[in-house]
């Protein structure tokens, strides 16, 4: 089995493990729908959330059983960083922010799987979802408040310093989507690719015939994997609750 994964792990570099592999071409006049590496995994994402919460709601109990106990649990959590960051008028836009948590939590834990694919270690996947975020919030803000909106932009501060605060704070709040998408993927792509560095390492050792030495960077592998489920639950987290504090903004003008 070592020298099967040896002979794989020969013909790849750290960053191939990122690469979208072409899988079935198909298109539609100009259109380019072809199914790829990424696109199983997006689908295999939305099937483990689905089963998930099937089997928490399946025959649900008021004393729940452990399935729903951990679906009631992600309910809580997500409804209760809503109601801390945006209060009561957010309440509406939780199955959005739900769905969002949901897929990125997901996404980075199907990742850690053994020849896994990551979704969320690409920028087009991390950058979509945050950009489309930004312009409803943007959407939702106009709708909300019109052109009062924009006060926004304009703090308190003497009036001779606010035409070079308002540029400030327009264009920090237009980087917000690039911050939350490059902030994803770069925690996700980096910690896969020292994974794979330190796997490296281990065969390394073991075809050279120096075992006791192979200890060193498996016992790193298990500690970085244990990292990296952390990082999967946290990034899910700080995704959320950019989202919800973005949000905020457009909902209560603060």
């Amino acid at each position: 089995m070592i020298k099967f994964i040896t002979y794989l792990m020969k013909f790849y570099t750290p960053l191939e493990q990122f690469e979208i592999m072409l899988l079935q071409p198909i298109r539609f006049y100009w259109i380019d729908i072809s199914f790829t590496n990424s696109t199983i995994y997006l689908f295999l994402t939305v099937i483990v959330i689905s089963v998930f919460y099937g089997l928490g709601l399946y025959r649900a109990k008021i004393y729940p059983l452990p399935w729903q106990s951990a679906n009631e649990a992600v309910y809580k959590f997500v409804l209760g960083l809503i109601k801390e960051q945006v209060g009561s008028n957010g309440i509406q836009y939780f199955p959005f922010i739900f769905l969002v948590f949901n897929f990125v939590l997901f996404s980075n834990l199907l990742g850690l799987l053994p020849f896994g694919f990551t979704t969320t270690a690409h920028i087009i996947i991390t950058f979509t979802i945050a950009l489309s975020t930004f312009l409803g919030i943007l959407i939702i803000g106009f709708m909300l408040h019109g052109l009062k909106f924009l006060s926004l932009f304009v703090p308190d501060a003497p009036k001779a310093l606010l035409p070079l605060i308002v540029v400030i704070e327009v264009v920090s709040y237009l980087m917000r989507p690039f911050s939350l998408g490059i902030r994803l993927f770069v925690n996700m792509m980096a910690g896969h690719t020292l994974l794979y560095i330190l796997s490296s390492f281990v065969l390394a050792f073991l075809n050279a015939g120096f075992k006791l030495l192979a200890i060193f960077p498996f016992v790193l592998i298990l500690a970085v994997l244990c990292l990296e489920l952390a990082i999967a639950f946290i990034q899910a987290y700080v995704f959320t609750i950019l989202i919800c504090i973005y949000l905020n903004d457009s909902v209560n003008l603060h």
